[in-house]
């Protein structure tokens, strides 16, 4: 028998999720953009990299912003300053590449992302698959990256540079399955926080691809 107040429940459900989905790929169109405006104000004033201790200040600070403000206006502030920040840090990584001739390098780490993140969300989109298993893994794999970046930073071995780039792919493809399935299945109602994983996601599959092409083609 046909149950209306079930009937609407979905339907609000649905109206609900589409929202959620609309505004999270707004943002994260508009905060990609700027990051990119950003990135190319530091290139173009050569602005120095802020440095590992300053990035990661600035990077989780802006990001304890955004989740206390996650809930009003303000939180989309906070967005913008996390990404316009992040953009501006690829600004002297791309001025390095670059004056190693690597322009090609650059084009290409921006094409694979870009089909990356179209593959999974695309996927996600339209498999409607509940992707919740993978956070134990995502746990678990954020440990074995810290272990490791910790590591690098003493033992500074190239091999490992490489895997932790490798890692940093799967993590972050992990992430934007899992985010995408938590926001089809009701999972995440905050646009603001799904934005931010996507945006934090995306910037980290980008600079792991520059790591790892520029490493292949004998240019690192």
């Amino acid at each position: 028998m046909h149950n209306p107040t079930v009937h609407t429940a979905r339907h609000d459900a649905a109206i609900e999720v589409n929202k959620v989905l609309r505004n999270t790929y707004t943002l994260l169109a508009m905060s990609l953009a700027f990051s990119a405006v950003m990135a190319g104000i530091s290139s173009m004033l050569n602005l120095p990299h802020p440095g590992l201790i300053l990035m990661l200040v600035g990077f989780y600070g802006l990001l304890f912003g955004i989740h206390k403000t996650a809930n009003s206006g303000l939180g989309i502030l906070f967005v913008f300053a996390l990404t316009g920040f992040m953009g501006y840090t690829i600004g002297p990584i791309l001025n390095m590449v670059v004056a190693t001739g690597g322009s090609d390098i650059v084009m290409l780490a921006m094409g694979g992302t870009a089909l990356i993140f179209f593959a999974l969300s695309g996927y996600v989109l339209t498999t409607k698959k509940d992707m919740s298993f993978l956070g134990g893994m995502m746990v678990a794999g954020f440990v074995v990256l810290l272990v490791a970046v910790v590591a690098n930073m003493f033992m500074q071995i190239p091999a490992l540079g490489l895997a932790i780039s490798a890692l940093f792919i799967l993590f972050s493809s992990g992430a934007i399955l899992l985010q995408t399935s938590q926001i089809i299945n009701g999972g995440e109602r905050n646009y603001i926080l799904a934005t931010t994983t996507l945006f934090v996601s995306i910037y980290n599959i980008f600079i792991s691809l520059l790591n790892l092409l520029m490493a292949f083609s004998g240019r690192d």
